[in-house]
């Protein structure tokens, strides 16, 4: 007993410093943070690729692609859509976009100042840069009669129901590219996802914002129910062609899931032609 007491005794009890308290704390903290950091980087690459959900903040596996026939872009002329042009044009433009979308808004090329934000890949041509919209291009080869057009809506960040019904509701007038490009500003960003959202209620706020686009009764057709079913039936068009994501771009029946430069998309368009 009197042996063992000794033993105790004897034994040097060495108190760990504050550096050795706190290293193995300051390792975990460090690693944590580089694992976010290369979870966030990795979820902005795939925003520009079209494969993540900006929604729910989840990153999604890149799907296989879809494989789609020439038939099924062209079928997309004979469904109720917004569209410009017909299935026979040599080129057939398909674009499933959000208009809360900070991809989209990048390939619409209306909102500079995100485009630099984003990263310099992304830098258009007009501020320096290499990045040229393909949105801006499509739109002028349908005006020139080259090429046919159709825009779906895609929910790829959460905030762009409202806004997508000012664009039907500015389509049955005549007035769908006015509506969108006011939209698709700083300034219509701005107001889509942190003020109009999906809300119903502020049908007179986004109307005031587009007043300038002269699209009669626009306020008591957003107000109305005309076009609550419109989204779900653009999304199942979108689904059906292998959508996941926004923006995604079709030049006749091959994809381009993504915020892709128009000049990733010119050979095929020039082929086609």
């Amino acid at each position: 007993m009197s042996e063992n007491v000794e033993k105790k005794s004897s034994l040097k009890v060495t108190k760990p410093s504050l550096l050795e308290k706190f290293v193995p704390a300051l390792l975990v903290i460090t690693v944590g943070l580089a694992f976010l950091v290369g979870v966030l980087w990795q979820k902005v690459e795939n925003i520009g690729k079209g494969n993540t959900n900006t929604t729910t903040g989840t990153q999604q596996q890149a799907p296989e692609p879809v494989k789609v026939s020439p038939d099924q872009i062209k079928g997309l002329f004979d469904k109720d859509v917004i569209k410009f042009g017909n299935k026979d044009s040599k080129v057939l433009f398909v674009e499933a976009s959000d208009p809360s979308c900070p991809y989209c808004h990048i390939a619409a090329g209306l909102n500079p100042e995100l485009n630099t934000q984003v990263g310099p890949q992304f830098k258009l041509v007009s501020d320096g840069g290499t990045y040229i919209a393909p949105v801006i291009e499509m739109k002028k080869l349908v005006d020139s009669g080259k090429a046919s057009f159709v825009w779906l809506y895609f929910n790829g960040h959460g905030n762009g129901e409202m806004g997508t019904k000012a664009m039907y509701c500015a389509y049955e007038k005549g007035k769908f590219w006015e509506v969108h490009d006011l939209l698709m500003t700083s300034k219509g960003y701005d107001l889509l996802n942190n003020t109009v959202k999906n809300d119903k209620a502020q049908s007179g706020v986004l109307a005031d914002f587009l007043k300038s686009a002269n699209v009669d009764g626009l306020k008591s057709c957003l107000e109305s129910t005309k076009y609550d079913d419109r989204l779900a039936s653009d999304m199942a068009l979108g689904r059906e062609l292998g959508v996941s994501g926004t923006p995604g771009f079709f030049v006749n029946e091959n994809n381009f899931a993504g915020a892709y430069s128009y000049k990733d998309m010119e050979s095929v368009v020039k082929n086609a032609l």
